[in-house]
């Protein structure tokens, strides 16, 4: 079981573009590939926790180890650099990505599809009742 809290550093990485507008990349040393950017503090604070919670809600539902987060003595970054500690509540964020709909691709025959559609028949509808149906016996 996974805790519906976590604590990770973010190393907001401060830069500039060619035509001097500001860049904040972040990213997470402790958790590789976990990255994003915004064009401002409040903005990259809200990225980060984005990328955050995908990445864990990724790592969670792959079963795989959540490493402990490193103490920020620990964590060494550039004079650009600033590390931030960054929060996620996972309870909400699991909710929302179970109830996230997805689209299936499936097959019946031509006959059951122009009879359905003759009827006005949520075809959506029909396959989540079946499904709910046979999981429930």
């Amino acid at each position: 079981m996974y805790p519906d809290k976590y604590h990770f550093i973010a190393i907001f990485e401060y830069t500039k573009s060619e035509d001097d507008n500001d860049i904040i990349g972040v990213y997470f040393p402790d958790l590789p590939g976990c990255i994003s950017c915004g064009d401002n503090t409040e903005n990259t604070v809200e990225m980060a926790k984005e990328a955050l919670s995908l990445h864990l809600y990724g790592m969670e539902s792959d079963g795989d180890e959540i490493p402990v987060p490193s103490e920020i003595s620990k964590i060494e970054f550039d004079k650009n650099e600033i590390p931030m500690l960054i929060e996620v509540y996972m309870k909400p964020f699991r909710e929302k990505m179970n109830t996230k709909y997805i689209k299936k691709t499936l097959s019946i025959p031509n006959w059951l599809n122009t009879a359905a559609e003759a009827q006005h028949i949520n075809f959506s509808a029909v396959l989540q009742e079946g499904l709910l149906h046979i999981l429930n016996n």
